[in-house]
């Protein structure tokens, strides 16, 4: 069965870039007769605000976007991450790199704007282990989005070897999503497209953990007329519970007018939203 997912950050209210991605969700899995989970992403503490978990969950429902089953929290999870990490050990070692030393020798950066990690610890000399790095390899990780189109990267080359567990002792958000998408049994991953990058790193994960690969849709990002992508740190305006949200996130997804999800669910059509990474929402 059709199993989706929308896995918000508890970093402020909900907005229209996250509005978007979770009505693309819902809708795909909902017009597949499918399952639709929630899951808050709140392993970053020091980002989260208290009580933004609670307000993002009432707005989804006040706007029709009701989930199925529990609500899970990463931050019950630590347990389940460390026995990852363990199953991993022999595709891991420890860095203790810095952030300014990575950047004085990095072979460039990544397409996330990341600095390409340059292999510095992987013979095992770190000086003071700091963060646990997975080794990355030259195989290609090719995958097709159904927006995007074709996907391929090199690990080894484009990103370098990947931190899973950060210095400030809190769990990669990688190794994270990899788990939790395989033990929630989610078969298609709807979201924004500045996560697309990351993709060849969760497949790469996947694949060494013996776990199922989803198929993968990225929707464009809704970024503002600066080109900044909408989020609390960008000044990003809370949606509120007005068809008038719910009519601009289908505007900019491509599909037909609609008052309600339930309206739109009938006319549901991935094959209509922009390839663009990014775009601004109309009004």
């Amino acid at each position: 069965m059709y199993t989706g997912r929308f896995a918000p950050s508890p970093t402020g209210p909900l907005h229209m870039g996250s509005l978007i991605a979770a009505a693309a969700s819902w809708l795909d899995a909902r017009a597949a007769g499918g399952r639709w989970l929630v899951r808050i992403e709140d392993l970053d503490r020091p980002r989260c605000l208290p009580g933004a978990a609670d307000e993002i969950l009432r707005a989804l429902e006040r706007l029709g976007l009701a989930w199925d089953g529990e609500v899970l929290y990463q931050s019950r999870r630590l347990a389940r991450y460390r026995e990852a990490l363990a199953r991993l050990q022999a595709h891991t070692y420890w860095c203790g790199c810095t952030r300014r030393e990575i950047a004085d020798s990095s072979v460039g950066l990544a397409a996330d704007g990341a600095h390409i990690y340059p292999g510095t610890c992987r013979a095992g000399n770190a000086r003071a282990p700091r963060a646990l790095r997975v080794r990355t390899t030259s195989e290609p990780i090719r995958f097709v989005d159904r927006v995007q189109g074709v996907q391929e990267q090199v690990l080894e080359r484009d990103i370098g070897d990947f931190v899973l567990y950060r210095a400030d002792g809190l769990f990669a958000y990688q190794l994270a999503v990899v788990l939790d998408d395989a033990e929630q049994g989610v078969t298609d991953v709807v979201r924004g497209a500045d996560l697309l990058d990351s993709t060849p790193r969760q497949i790469y994960l996947q694949r060494l953990l013996a776990l199922p690969t989803p198929r993968y849709l990225h929707v464009p990002v809704a970024v503002n007329a600066a080109g900044e992508k909408l989020s609390k740190q960008t000044g990003a305006a809370p949606i509120d519970s007005s068809s008038q949200a719910l009519r601009q996130a289908l505007r900019f997804l491509g599909q037909p007018e609609a008052e309600t999800l339930q309206d739109a669910l009938p006319a549901w059509n991935a094959g209509l939203i922009g390839a663009r990474r990014a775009q601004v929402p109309a009004p």
